[in-house]
């Protein structure tokens, strides 16, 4: 490893050396630069080479004082000259204080060339050189990155800083803070480890490296520590890469429909020692270009969110088409925001994408850790949440307006507000947004677009106040004698005020147009089939909650015991679908069920079922599954994660579109013979049927989720 430090061409031959004294007799040069150019031995060459690149660390120039002749030198690649340090006083250990230098680790363009002590560039030399790793064993790996460096990989992992500061997705990891978890799977853009540049420590060389020792100590052997001091960058940092293994992951494993995202089996072309290293904690390190890169609008953006956020509690609406990183640039302006304040609040708009619950919802959520990876990752409790039963919201505003507007009151204004609205910026999409910024009135509206997007009107203050949308008049309308009840009186201007302001005084909102330039695997023809992807993975991650803690055994669903809920103790509704009385059972068994809890009386029949006229707006507490009902006893079985305190308060369930995960249904080992709401007995002559159930197929086996009722 030491040899492969510096790239040395052939040194030049005694004729070379004598060819260019003739030529140039004048040259006076010492006997130690003599030798430089001579032939050297093994050893020579490798304790050149160990104190040329010192003194280049620590800021030597070959151009400083460089005798006549130096121009032969460039031949050798030796640019620096031996310089020694200053000796400083030994300061008490702790954490370096970072630069100002966060925004730009985001975009790999804006990289400056690491600065040496004395403020020259220092020269880049090959990844595989300047980030070297070592395997410690037991699923473990340690990486050195040089300042300003990243380290782009796929794969899960947990990271663990031990010296330095470390960047990932805008969040700043400190040395001895907990380890995180980190997940770059191939669905979204790739993440990258960036090291963060931080001030020259005031403590001397020898001090730096018992401290390195001491840090490293709890996690190495002696072998590993020596070889940490020996390549250690100057003013780099030093990380542990664990192999991740949790309950989530282990879950999702056991399913095949979710186990190849996290999985990397394709092997490359050429694999080297640091292919091999990765494999063995289940990363591979990946192309800078494959990260995720924020353009310079967006750095510009994040900048301003973050310093008017730690002033007060701004309201932050992002808007923009479909695929155009409105959650990727979300989940960096919570990561940051939450480097300088306890917490930030969420509210989800987007039906079909949810970060934090599974698809369908309207919820608001208070984030406190930081988010370093897809929604189906970090599913959480929400402070409060409303099931609408859809993945958007067609033919019904009205109660998708309604429900946001339900949700929001919760709001308490403590912490800063992010809000995520569809990627439905076109006809009637657009007049909804409009609705939208007009109920939740947000301070800064940020707007993302792109060159292969279609265009969007900029959404300033002036052009909301004068159009019109799809449940509220524009304010020169509203002159005209409309009244909209949930802006109240604060809009209501006299006669004399009519008459002398042609246009009326609104202050409204900040808007920040964004260039996105995030990769997207997705387009027009496979969209659909990657949100269902993504939903199925949403709901196999709340799922994986039902999970033991480790070292308990990993079961499936179906041998977990579920709750029994009669009849008579909750009421249910079969959203956005009219289904006869006699059949809603059947539409019930088998199905992905929203836990409520109304307020209204209920009443029906004493021994049940009780059924919900209309779609109603509550609190949902979570989600289940109805294994199977039983009609003798009259109870339904929930397979929940939600704790029995909190079930006991629940008193509806909600049925909507959103389906359970076929590979759930198919994934059952145990039972012999037919595995239950399986067939391959399908007929296609029924009145609906079609051979295309979903957007996957496994085997031969179609799935059918409400073929029939099982009794137990």
């Amino acid at each position: 490893m030491a040899e492969s430090e510096a790239m040395l061409r052939r040194v030049p031959s005694r004729s070379s050396w004598q060819r260019v004294r003739k030529a140039r007799p004048h040259l006076l040069l010492s006997r130690r630069g003599r030798r430089r150019f001579g032939v050297l031995t093994r050893g020579e060459l490798r304790r050149l080479r160990k104190r040329l690149l010192r003194a280049h660390a620590l800021g030597g120039d070959w151009k400083l004082g460089a005798p006549a002749g130096a121009h032969v030198a460039v031949k050798c690649k030796l640019r620096a000259r031996s310089r020694p340090a200053a000796r400083r006083q030994p300061a008490p250990s702790g954490p370096p204080a970072p630069c100002p230098q966060l925004c730009s680790l985001l975009n790999p363009r804006n990289h400056s060339t690491p600065q040496s002590r004395s403020g020259r560039p220092v020269q880049k030399v090959s990844p595989n050189v300047t980030q070297p790793v070592r395997d410690l064993g037991s699923g473990r790996v340690l990486l050195m990155l040089p300042p300003g460096e990243g380290f782009t990989f796929s794969g899960i992992c947990r990271v663990t800083c031990i010296y330095g500061q470390l960047e990932v997705y805008g969040h700043i990891i400190k040395q001895g803070q907990p380890p995180q978890d980190v997940f770059s799977v191939y669905t979204h853009s790739y993440l990258t480890i960036n090291g963060v540049p931080y001030s020259e420590p005031e403590k001397s060389e020898k001090g730096v490296r018992r401290e390195i020792r001491a840090l490293l100590k709890p996690y190495t052997k002696l072998d590993d520590r020596d070889w940490a001091v020996r390549y250690f960058p100057p003013l780099g940092c030093i990380l542990i890469l664990e192999r991740m293994q949790t309950r989530f992951v282990d879950f999702l494993k056991t399913y095949r429909c979710s186990s190849y995202v996290l999985l990397q089996e394709n092997i490359p072309a050429r694999v080297n020692s640091e292919f091999v290293t990765l494999k063995k904690i289940g990363i591979r390190r990946q192309k800078r270009k494959k990260g995720i890169c924020l353009s310079e609008s967006g750095l510009c953006a994040l900048e301003e969110l973050v310093s008017v956020s730690c002033d007060g509690c701004p309201v932050i609406l992002l808007c923009g088409a479909c695929d155009i990183g409105k959650s990727t640039f979300n989940r960096i302006l919570i990561n940051q925001l939450l480097n300088s304040i306890p917490g930030v609040d969420y509210l989800e708009c987007d039906l079909g994408q949810t970060e934090f619950t599974p698809p369908g919802c309207i919820s608001l959520l208070n984030i406190t850790e930081p988010l370093l990876g897809p929604p189906y990752t970090h599913q959480r409790k929400p402070q409060r949440m409303v099931y609408y039963g859809k993945m958007n919201c067609h033919n019904d505003y009205e109660s998708y307006i309604e429900i946001v507007k339900y949700v929001f009151r919760d709001y308490k204004r403590e912490f800063p507000l992010v809000i995520n609205t569809m990627g439905w910026v076109s006809g009637d999409g657009l007049l909804l947004l409009v609705d939208l910024i007009r109920v939740l009135t947000p301070n800064y509206v940020i707007q993302l677009y792109s060159d292969r997007d279609k265009f969007t009107p900029t959404l300033t203050s002036e052009y909301v106040e004068l159009t019109d949308g799809l449940y509220t008049k524009s304010k020169i309308k509203r002159y005209r004698g409309f009244d909209i009840p949930e802006f109240g009186d604060n809009l209501e201007f006299t006669d004399e005020e009519k008459e002398c302001i042609p246009l009326p005084v609104f202050t409204g909102h900040t808007v920040m147009t964004v260039k996105s330039e995030f990769l997207s695997s997705k387009n027009e023809k496979n969209r659909a089939k990657y949100n269902k992807i993504f939903r199925d993975l949403a709901v196999l991650g709340y799922l994986s909650q039902l999970m033991l803690p480790m070292p308990e055994p990993l079961s499936p669903l179906h041998s977990l015991t579920p709750y029994q809920v009669p009849f008579n103790a909750v009421a249910i509704r079969i959203m956005h679908a009219d289904v006869a009385p006699t059949h809603i059972l059947y539409a019930v068994n088998a199905s992905w069920v929203g836990l409520c809890r109304i307020v209204d009386e209920m009443k029906g029949y004493p021994q049940g079922p009780i059924l919900l006229a209309q779609n109603p707006i509550c609190d949902c507490l979570g989600f289940g599954i109805c294994r199977g009902i039983d009609m003798e006893k009259r109870l339904y079985h929930i397979l929940t994660p939600l704790p029995p305190e909190e079930l006991k308060t629940v008193n509806c369930m909600l049925v909507g579109s959103i389906s359970i995960p076929h590979c759930i249904f198919k994934n059952q080992p145990g039972p012999e013979g037919t595995v239950p709401y399986i067939t391959t007995e399908y007929k296609l002559n029924l009145p609906g049927a079609t051979e295309n159930i979903g957007e996957r197929t496994y085997g031969n086996a179609v799935s059918r989720h409400k073929l029939r009722q099982r009794r137990k």
